[in-house]
Formats: structure tokens, sequence, C-alpha cells
């Protein structure tokens, strides 16, 4: 689906924070400037936070305390050798909602199961619109993608996203 603005990605995070339960993990993948941590902070503002969301790049790990706990990760600066160091097996455990941008750096080390959220540049234009595919790894999640894109597609699919008019389903 394409995401024309900011606010229009904040929007999507919004809609998938509603399909979203305890346990589930995020892998948010896309080269930086992407928009990982807009929809991040999107899905965060969907699970009931209203406080200040912030990318993790230096501190690795944000709690959030909405409707249900958010764990969000950002591992751009880690090594497969620093995995077991900042304890992600823990917050994996939890009864939460784990977001990790950049789980390619440590892919080998994640689990295999996931809902995959892909943020590509339009023509490489880092003002211009976003390309999100939405996937999903291991039976917990094939199921939801599915409902997912339906969700998406009727919140973005009466309106124009750039507008600023998208429906907050």
């Amino acid at each position: 689906m394409l995401v024309r603005d900011t606010e229009s990605m904040l929007q999507l995070g919004k809609l998938i924070a509603k399909r979203l339960v305890p346990g589930d993990t995020v892998y948010l993948m896309g080269e930086l400037g992407a928009g990982k941590t807009t929809l991040a902070q999107g899905i965060v503002r969907g699970l009931g936070y209203a406080g200040r969301v912030t990318s993790p790049t230096f501190a690795l790990i944000n709690v959030y305390q909405g409707r249900i706990p958010v764990y969000h990760c950002d591992f751009y600066r880690l090594e497969e050798k620093d995995f077991y160091d900042i304890g992600i097996e823990d917050y994996l455990e939890k009864e939460g909602i784990v977001l990790i941008e950049w789980p390619e750096r440590l892919s080998r080390e994640l689990p295999g199961r996931a809902l995959l959220i892909k943020i590509d540049l339009v023509d490489d234009d880092y003002e211009g619109p976003r390309l999100v595919t939405i996937t999903g790894k291991g039976k917990r999640y094939e199921g939801r993608v599915e409902e997912l894109k339906t969700i998406v597609s009727v919140g973005f699919g009466n309106c124009d996203p750039g507008s600023g008019g998208c429906p907050d389903q």
C-alpha cells in the first residue's frame, strides 16, 4: 500500500494496533529515514499510550505502558554478539507487544515468527510517499495478514491519505 505522508503513516500504525494482541512481535524494516519509528509511534498511540514516543536508537529498548505494554526496540547499532547482553529474550516472553526496528541486524537470533512490515521509499525520495508491505511469518501471523490488509484498505481506501482526513478506525 502507498502511504503518502507522516500523518498517514501514524494513521496506519493506529489501524495496525487494533489487531495486535499480547505476545505479538512486529519487525519493522526499511532504510534509515523510511518511517519505521513513525509507524511505531502510530502503533503505540493506537494501543493507548499518550506520552512521548521516541526512537530507541541509543536506549535500545523503550517501554510504553498503554492498554497493552509495548517494548520498542532498535537494533541498528547492535551486532549479533550483543544479542544476549540486552536481554531481548526477556521482552519476547512477556505479555506485551514487541516492536523491533532493524531486526535483520540480529536475524539469526530472533524468533522466526513475526508480523513483518517493510517500508520502502518511492523513487528514493525521502520527502515522497512510502510503499508499505505487510507479511507474516508463522501460523500466528499468516492468518492475520489478510485481515490487516482489509482493515487498512478500508481505513485508507475511502479517503485521500495525504489530506489528513482518513478515518481513525
